[in-house]
């Protein structure tokens, strides 16, 4: 198993996580208070990716959502103490993944990820 390649956005309210798999399969999601998790088969080798974070403060995991596009799978976070800026995405100090700083560095998916009808979406582990 790999990690997949992983981009992460802070806003006021929300995180955004970006898992950069091509084609990915079976995915599954996994939201919880302090953690969420990620899996799926992908890309042209049909890898299996797998990730679980700790994430730096907890989240409303009952507002979190997830969309796959053909390049990616996006993770939306709602933060359970809005207004508080995250310095990185993980409880530990080290630094796992990218963090895009502004939103002209944010992919077309990410920057209108609000306009998607995510209300169908899934948000428990399967």
């Amino acid at each position: 198993m790999h990690p997949a390649t992983t981009k992460w956005y802070d806003r006021r309210d929300s995180v955004f996580i970006e898992f950069c798999v091509a084609d990915s399969k079976d995915v599954k999601v996994n939201f919880d208070k302090t953690k969420c998790g990620f899996s799926c088969v992908g890309g042209t080798d049909n890898v299996r990716h797998e990730i679980l974070i700790d994430l730096f403060e907890a989240i409303d995991e009952n507002e979190c959502k997830h969309r796959r596009t053909d390049r990616s799978v996006l993770f939306y976070l709602r933060k359970a103490q809005p207004g508080t800026p995250w310095p990185r995405l993980t409880k530990e100090k080290e630094r796992l993944m990218h963090n895009m700083d502004g939103d002209d560095d944010m992919p077309e998916d990410v920057r209108h990820f609000q306009i998607y009808d995510l209300t169908s979406l899934s948000s428990s582990f399967t």
